[in-house]
Order: C-alpha cells, then structure tokens, then sequence
C-alpha cells in the first residue's frame, strides 16, 4: 500500500465536487481531517451559531465519510502544528485542501506550506479571485463590471460526483470526540429552535438547493418580501461548503424560469471574496478612508440603544422582527437584514463594526466576506457601496414589502393589529403596552445622521 495522504477539511464540508479529495483518492489512502483551529483567526474565531451548525455539519460529513468505509479524524490546535503531526504519526507524505481567501486561513496555508507539501484546489467558488482582472491588471472593485467580466467565464466545470467508496490506512491515527469540543450550547440552550429551521450537511444542502429549484422563478419577485420567504435560504450551506456554488448554478441554471437575478446574488459572493483578498482586513477597516473621522456615537452613551437593537425592543417592528428571527433561528430574511443594519448605522449612529461583530456570533451564514461587505455597503464606507444619504425608513420598508405576517410571527405582542397598524402602531394609536416605545423618532435620527456624514464631507 501506498503512503497515505492528509485531506484537510474547513469551510469545504462536503465530498461531492470536492477537487482535494479528487486529487488525494488518485495518490493513495485518504485521511479527511478536521481541525478546531480557534486561534488562526484570532479576533473572527466563528461565533457561537457557527458553532451549532459546525457541530451537526461535521456530524454529517462522518457518517458519509463512514458510509464509504473512511472516517473523520478530529483535532484541535494550531493547524500547520496539527497536521504536521498527523503526517509524523502516519507516513502522509501530502496535504490536499480546497484554497481559501479568508486572512487567518491564507496565513495558515502559508504556515502549513512552509512545513508540509500542500497542494491547493479551486472549488470554494466560482472562479478564484486572481482570475479576474481589469483593463489596467487590478482586481476589480466595483461589482458591475465584475459580473461582466465573471459572466464571460460561465458556466463553470460540471460538478463531479461524490465517490462511492474512500480507501484509508491500514491503521488509523486518534481522533478526538465531537461531543468533547462543546460547540452547542447547553446552560442556557438558545439554539433550541435552530433545528426546526435547518438540516446541516451536504444531505440537507442538496435538499434545499432541489427545493428552491422549484421555486427559483418566483425567486425575483419574492426575494424582497419577507412575509412569503422567497430566499434561496442556501447561504449557510454555501458558508460551510456543504454544497459548492458550481453545482448550484448547474443546477439552477436549468430550471424553469429566469435565475439570473439568483445567479447574480451568487456572483457576488464571489466579489465579496475578491474585496477580502485585496483588503483582508474588510472587516473592521473602512474601505473609504473619510469614514474613519465619522463620529459614531460612543457605545458608553449608545449602549441602551444597542442593547434594544440586538433585543428587537427598538419600537419599529419590522426591525424588531428582524432581531428576533435572529435569536431564534440564526438567519435572518436578506432585505430585513439591510433594514435592520441601515437602522444601527444611521438611525441609531451606531458604528457599522458593531452590528457586523454581532451578526458574526448570532447568524449561521456569518461569513466573512459577505457579512463585511455587505454591512459597508448599507454604512456607504465600502468601494462599492449605498451612499450613506440614502437612509432607509423603517416605517416605509415594512409596508411597501407586505411585511404584516412577518412582524406577526417574530413580535407576537402586535399580532393582534390589522395590516395597517402593524407597521407603525404609534401612528394609529395602537402600540400594546407590552411593546416599547420608538428609541428614536425617524425624522430626528435622519437629521442626526445627515449632519454626522456632512461633517466628513467637509
């Protein structure tokens, strides 16, 4: 029997359309590791709904892994250190994993490089994000011309097949236990409705990605309206690579109706991707530098209005409604998730970093690319953003995107109010006492936030 070679899981939490285990099955037995690298990343260590799903995804991915007579060795450590130590302990002569463009894993890869024989594959997304450059040889930076240019290179390859069997060692290195690394919460369980809402795992992934094939052509007319959840709801599985964003477009692609508006939400994962490779620290610098001399309220005289943000006790239901899905299920409907974020930065003055930092510990999906871009998109400080004037109003959102039924669901205190009410109960006199007051009226909080962005201007 050959030496056996290291197949080095981390956000690729899948075995089909998977180039590293690919390559590794043509070179000799496999041995999938999974390593709880939690110092890497240093401040981005995953937060805690992460950790919900990272615990039943893994869970998933060894009982595959066991169905075709491999396993899931587990580890926890620094990752260079890790797997040079599997390769003292079983003769591996190789490392395959699929790249990643995150700062804390291009740092690890490099470290695993200079120790190990690391080979890396493309697979994470729809093109690496070296691939694209514009006229004058720079990666893009706005999104327009990017989708352009990605278009000219689709469809990407057809995704391959999951194997049907992976051969291992003769004998197999330790492995630490799942249940060991304390990933779900306990005391007190606050993912306990996370399970109705979700199945994590390449199973799951591909579940979800047939349904919403059914539903892809309402996808454009529905996306925006949170009442009838019209989201592909696909993100975390995207995160986690339980599913590669190949074989969603394949799959996509040809299914009745038009997909291009899904298929453009999908390119810009791939240029959220590209801004963090040429600015890795996206996620707590702003892109545009007069945003640093914005003067965000300090969170020692805004720490109560932060608290009733991430509470969903802010007055504004359809806010509030948005926080609480939040809390209850990790995940949050895409055009509340733009309301919600515009109303932390411009009507509570509050810096776009601390809404990013709590939606990195509360949401599933909390990815780093998306979750920076997108929060310096709505703030207007990224290089492709909303301008920071376009403030968007609450009590205008809610309506216009019928989002009755929704605040219904998530803020049961209003569920009682008709489809006019609901969406502003203090201007029908309606508010219930069990529901807060406004933190701040909107014209005032708009005339704040304007006055605060003039003055950068200046």
């Amino acid at each position: 029997m050959s030496d056996p070679v290291l197949l080095w899981f981390r956000q690729d939490l899948r075995l089909s359309d998977q180039a590293a285990l690919v390559a590794a099955m043509k070179e000799g037995p496999v041995i999938p590791v999974y390593i709880l690298d939690d110092a890497a990343p240093k401040g981005w260590k995953i937060g805690d709904a992460q950790r919900w799903w990272l615990h039943h995804s893994l869970a998933s991915l060894a009982q595959d892994l066991k169905e075709r007579g491999s396993r899931l060795i587990l580890r926890r450590g620094d990752s260079a250190e890790e797997l040079e130590r599997l390769t003292r302990e079983t003769g591996a002569h190789r490392v395959h994993a699929l790249s990643h463009f995150e700062p804390w894993w291009r740092n690890a890869q490099r470290a695993v490089a200079r120790k190990l024989d690391l080979e890396l594959h493309d697979g994470g997304l729809l093109l690496p994000p070296d691939r694209l450059k514009t006229g004058g040889g720079t990666p893009y930076r706005i999104y327009t011309p990017f989708f352009r240019a990605l278009m000219e290179h689709m469809p990407p390859a057809s995704p391959t097949p999951a194997p049907s069997r992976i051969d291992g060692p003769a004998k197999w290195p330790v492995s630490e236990m799942l249940s060991d690394w304390g990933l779900l919460p306990t005391h007190p369980n606050w993912a306990s409705g996370f399970g109705a809402e979700w199945t994590p795992g390449e199973a799951g992934a591909v579940e979800r990605l047939s349904d919403f094939r059914d539903e892809v052509g309402d996808y454009d007319s529905r996306r925006n309206l949170p009442s009838c959840e019209g989201t592909s709801r696909l993100s975390p599985h995207l995160h986690f690579g339980e599913v590669s964003p190949a074989r969603i477009w394949h799959q996509i692609s040809g299914a009745n109706g038009d997909a291009t508006t899904f298929l453009k939400e999908l390119i810009w994962r791939d240029y959220a991707h590209v801004q963090i490779w040429q600015m890795p620290e996206y996620g707590s610098k702003n892109a545009r530098d007069d945003f640093d001399r914005m003067p965000w309220r300090d969170l020692r005289d805004a720490g109560v209005d932060f608290a009733a943000w991430k509470q969903g006790l802010t007055g504004y239901p359809i806010v509030d409604a948005g926080m609480r899905q939040l809390w209850t299920t990790g995940w949050m409907h895409n055009r509340v998730r733009m309301i919600a974020a515009s109303f932390l930065i411009k009507h509570l003055l509050i810096d776009w970093r601390h809404g990013a930092r709590w939606f990195w510990d509360t949401l599933v999906d909390a990815d780093y690319a998306n979750n920076s871009v997108n929060w310096q998109w709505v703030a207007g400080s990224g290089v492709d953003a909303n301008i920071f004037s376009r403030i968007m109003a609450p009590l205008v959102q809610s309506p216009k995107f019928d989002a009755a039924d929704y605040i219904r669901r998530w803020v049961p205190e209003l569920a009682q109010l008709d489809d006019e009410a609901i969406h502003d109960p203090d201007s029908y006199d309606a508010r219930p006492s069990g529901y807060p007051q406004k933190c701040v009226g909107h014209k005032e909080a708009r005339e704040r936030a304007l006055a605060a962005y003039r003055s950068i201007k200046r």
